[in-house]
């Protein structure tokens, strides 16, 4: 059990601070669809066929071609593009430009989520945070196993009696206890994301060959991107293969991958942009793959629910008001952990030799 507390107090003195910046970001993005402050966003979703298909053709036949649109959704009433490098804009839903940046720290959201996902650092920033929602998931579990000796003391409280180290200590213990099932819910989705060999763990073996199998795209073909490709004739054709899904993304080729990719979510989805998806010819528009998410493998598709449960994209507000208390509570978990263990210790007083 000293082994265990050891490891606890360290590693929490430690990377509380990471913890705490992860916790507080993904609390923050969890509304980002609200404080968003952009005209035009607070727009009703446009799914309209024709009106889908006229704006994606402003879009793509202007002199700067974005590579992708996002389309507007329920609770974002924007299309975002993005181009290469840093850029992006707002369009509405007619295709009409609203708002450009040159760079993500033009746009809060943008670098908040580069925060959350990547600590400002790409690939390894985004292991880092993987590294650590596997420690904090460790820090829930022994979290556990110190609490079970001491829970006849328990006491709720949301905050501590008083800001010295033992009411901390004490409300941290306590309260970790009534959140450890939503801490360990975020920080286990937010782990497998980052860690595809960890779906192994929850999702049993040889999941994550099984999740990459079906996220495989198809073989590349040697095709340019064409000037004047038909969106609309692209859109038209999602809309026939699957009449009630939403049009979610549309990209273009990436690398020499020679398709055009159109993300599509169904009713049945949970993922915001749905993994339903189309692949058009680069050179000549014409469909060359379909996949239908809801005929994945069950663990393909279990996993692609681990997003919207990871971000509050299912539940509505309850569920995001239940995810935003978790990312606080690891906040402020983080926080005074870091103060407690190296600012609010006592020093030990000298004992005075006794006297012969």
């Amino acid at each position: 059990m000293r082994v265990i507390d050891l490891l606890h107090r360290w590693l929490g003195g430690t990377i509380g601070l990471l913890l705490a910046v992860l916790g507080v970001s993904g609390a923050l993005l969890v509304h980002k669809d609200i404080w968003v402050g952009v005209p035009g966003a607070r727009d009703a979703q446009v799914q309209d066929t024709a009106a889908l298909a006229a704006a994606a053709e402003r879009i793509m036949s202007g002199p700067d071609r974005p590579r992708s649109i996002v389309f507007a959704s329920k609770s974002f009433g924007l299309d975002r593009l993005s181009y290469e490098g840093q850029r992006g804009a707002y369009a509405d839903q007619a295709g009409e430009i609203v708002t450009r940046w040159n760079s993500q720290w033009e746009r809060p959201e943008i670098w908040l989520f580069d925060l959350h996902h990547h600590l400002f650092y790409g690939d390894t920033g985004e292991m880092v945070a993987g590294v650590a929602g596997l420690v904090g998931l460790g820090f829930v579990v022994t979290g556990l196993i110190l609490w079970w000796p001491l829970r006849r003391s328990y006491e709720f409280r949301l905050w501590p009696r008083a800001a010295s180290r033992f009411p901390i200590l004490r409300h941290h213990r306590d309260w970790g206890v009534v959140l450890a099932p939503v801490l360990a819910l975020s920080l286990v989705t937010g782990s497998i994301m980052v860690f595809r060999p960890v779906a192994n763990l929850m999702l049993g073996p040889g999941a994550a060959a099984e999740v990459d199998a079906s996220l495989e795209p198809p073989p590349p073909r040697k095709a340019k991107l064409a000037d004047d490709l038909d969106w609309a004739g692209m859109i038209a054709t999602a809309r026939r293969l699957h009449p009630d899904a939403e049009v979610r993304i549309l990209s273009l080729p990436r690398g020499k991958s020679g398709l055009v990719s159109l993300r599509l979510r169904q009713p049945q989805e949970w993922l915001p942009n749905g993994r339903t998806t189309l692949w058009f010819a680069a050179d000549t528009g014409e469909l060359v793959h379909a996949r239908d998410a809801l005929k994945l493998p069950p663990r393909a598709q279990a996993y692609n629910a681990l997003y919207p449960l990871h971000a509050a994209k299912v539940g509505g507000l309850p569920y995001r008001l239940v995810m935003t208390l978790s990312g606080l509570t690891l906040g402020l978990f983080g926080t005074l952990t870091v103060w407690t263990f190296w600012f609010a210790r006592k020093p030990r007083q000298r004992r005075e030799p006794r006297p012969a």
